[in-house]
């Protein structure tokens, strides 16, 4: 369970278009820039953000840092760790797990 100390979340950074989209899965967080690597550190600076406010807010609860990810991303997700190669849409720059600390 992610609280605005300790936690992890789940990040994808990949292409739609001609546009790169970073999504961390448990914010419902999402990101774009014409380059992936400007996608995942504006996604980064979001979700830093995000913590901020809602360390700030006295009584926040967690739930808010455990949210139901986006179908369509969870697919994405359990495809990108199938043992078998599954086709996708989308063009994956990378992805990975990344830790909350406070």
């Amino acid at each position: 369970m992610n609280t605005t100390k300790t936690g992890k979340f789940r990040h994808i950074v990949f292409r739609d278009g001609d546009m790169w989209y970073a999504v961390a899965l448990e914010f419902n967080i999402i990101e774009s820039a014409d380059d992936p690597r400007l996608a995942y550190f504006s996604l980064l600076q979001a979700v830093d953000g995000y913590l901020n406010s809602l360390r700030k807010v006295k009584g926040a609860r967690f739930g808010s840092l455990n949210q139901a990810a986006d179908p369509e991303y969870e697919k994405l997700w359990k495809n990108l760790h199938s043992p078998k190669p599954v086709k996708s849409l989308y063009e994956i720059n990378m992805y990975g797990v990344s830790a909350v600390n406070a």
